[in-house]
């Protein structure tokens, strides 16, 4: 039904209006996939520049999020991602009653970078093993990770972790009961189109990458990781 032209309200803030309405009470609820454009139009009876308008302004009250060439969708809630001594993908989502998920996209073993060698305490060209990894979060794509260890000190680690689906089960199998985040380091950056690709992400939106070395206890490196954010998805809060 084309919406009810107000006096001295413009229709496209009506339009803005009427959609907050519907996403403040759960009409729309958070996730879910707006109409297409031509849909809403035809809706709300004006054209698509008055349209345009109107989810200009829902973007910026960060109520809805617009993907190029994948829809607009109603934004969900920002995961706030804690970084402290024991940092843990699984129990940081379980915590805020989010479901936890990931996808293994590579597991392989190859000499070592200068960075990963460092971090690990290893000379570089020495073996590590090198796992690929998507975290999600009730099903939706927040981040992806690339995680390094030593294969000196963890002999079969890829064949562990694709058994295990667990960074923290597989450095059990070897012996690490626990396991402390060392240090963090967080910088913004712009996506590589790969990672762009697999956070269903445009290149043009910043990302946040932290790097992390865990550690046993008694300080000896375990893991490097180093993890991109969709950072419309994820800020990250420092535990004292």
């Amino acid at each position: 039904m084309p919406i009810e032209r107000k006096k001295g309200v413009s229709v496209w803030k009506q339009i803005q209006q009427t959609l907050a309405g519907e996403i403040v009470t759960g009409i729309l609820k958070p996730g879910e996939r707006l109409p297409t454009e031509t849909a809403l139009s035809e809706r709300f009876g004006v054209n698509r520049h008055t349209l345009r308008r109107a989810l200009s302004e829902l973007e910026q009250m960060d109520l809805i999020r617009i993907e190029h060439g994948r829809g607009m969708f109603v934004r969900e809630q920002v995961v706030d991602y804690s970084v402290g001594k024991r940092t843990r993908f699984s129990e940081n989502l379980s915590k805020l009653k989010r479901t936890p998920g990931g996808v293994l996209l590579s597991a392989q073993t190859l000499p070592a970078d200068e960075v990963p060698a460092e971090a690990l305490g290893i000379a570089p060209g020495r073996p590590v093993a090198v796992l690929d990894r998507a975290g999600e979060a009730d099903g939706h794509r927040i981040s992806v990770s690339t995680h390094y260890m030593s294969e000196d000190r963890f002999p079969g680690a890829t064949e562990v972790y694709a058994r295990t689906k667990s960074i923290t089960s597989t450095l059990e199998h070897f012996g690490v009961g626990d396991y402390v985040r060392k240090v963090t380091r967080v910088t913004a950056r712009m996506p590589t189109a790969r990672d762009a690709r697999i956070l269903e992400q445009p290149r043009n939106r910043p990302i946040l990458m932290a790097e992390g070395v865990n550690t046993t206890r008694d300080g000896e490196p375990v893991e490097y990781c180093v993890t991109r954010f969709a950072s419309d998805w994820v800020q990250i809060v420092f535990e004292s």
